[in-house]
């Protein structure tokens, strides 16, 4: 069934949209070998776009952002002394994990909700948000990459997902996802414990036909980067308790394949 949203959001300014602070960094203390990502950190809809035709409990829910994804993020970037990356924009605006030519990256319908304020954009408008979101988005990350290649050993992007999609339960808890590069994911399932606490599979609930993989991609790819998705059913990452044994279980599993991935000689 389809949810046609009731509320209204201001007329489109195009390129004079002011989207507000659109990505952030929290730096790492020291020398880093791993990289943090979060692309739907936020839900924020900038002021421009009001509440862009949504109702409160739509901008509350993940198809406006990943609940729970950068606290585990930054309690993760914490164990591993590592910078993170994270976004400041509900994807509803855009979706930095998507190119610009996606049809996802400002989409027109997300689930089952029909997002009003992206249905009649201008030509300027779509070219304001590229640039005032994606690209600085893309050039911060690019950027943190750059600086420090040669001490990167990985790029992990960590997201969450809805325990139920299109009324259809998920049994998967833990999803290692991977683009074109599969080294470290299939590494992180060769060591994943005899007796895992999460259902972890590889390539669920998204794979990379889904577009899921841009940022991987994009980021990781060009320099040889090993580089890892990982997505958490976001109902397993609701309290605080929660997030920190999820970032626990992470931290543990990825430094354990970090030592075998480098024992093999696959970086």
């Amino acid at each position: 069934m389809e949810i046609f949203p009731h509320t209204c959001f201001l007329e489109s300014q195009g390129s004079n949209l002011d989207f507000g602070e659109v990505v952030h960094t929290d730096l790492a203390d020291g020398p880093y070998s791993v990289v943090l990502v979060c692309e739907h950190a936020s839900n924020r809809i900038p002021d421009a776009l009001g509440d862009m035709g949504l109702s409160a409990d739509a901008l509350q829910s993940h198809i406006a952002w990943d609940p729970g994804a950068l606290a585990v993020a930054r309690l993760m970037a914490e164990r591993l002394s590592a910078p993170l990356v994270h976004g400041g924009v509900s994807r509803l605006v855009y979706d930095c994990n998507r190119p610009p030519e996606a049809t996802g990256a400002m989409p027109l319908r997300s689930e089952d909700y029909l997002i009003p304020a992206n249905a009649d954009m201008s030509d300027d408008e779509r070219h304001s948000r590229i640039e005032g979101i994606y690209k600085p988005f893309a050039a911060a990350l690019s950027n943190l990459i750059a600086e420090n290649r040669t001490g990167l050993e990985l790029m992990v992007t960590v997201h969450s997902f809805t325990p139920v999609y299109h009324g259809q339960q998920r049994a998967v808890e833990l999803g290692v996802l991977h683009g074109t590069d599969d080294r470290f994911a299939q590494a992180m399932m060769a060591t994943v414990p005899a007796d895992p606490p999460f259902v972890t599979r590889l390539n669920e609930p998204y794979s990379a036909a889904d577009g899921v993989a841009h940022t991987l991609d994009a980021q990781a790819l060009p320099t040889g980067l090993p580089n890892v998705m990982i997505e958490i059913r976001n109902d397993l990452i609701k309290s605080p308790s929660q997030q920190q044994a999820m970032a626990d279980c992470l931290v543990s599993w990825i430094a354990r394949t970090l030592i075998e991935f480098q024992k093999g000689g696959a970086t």
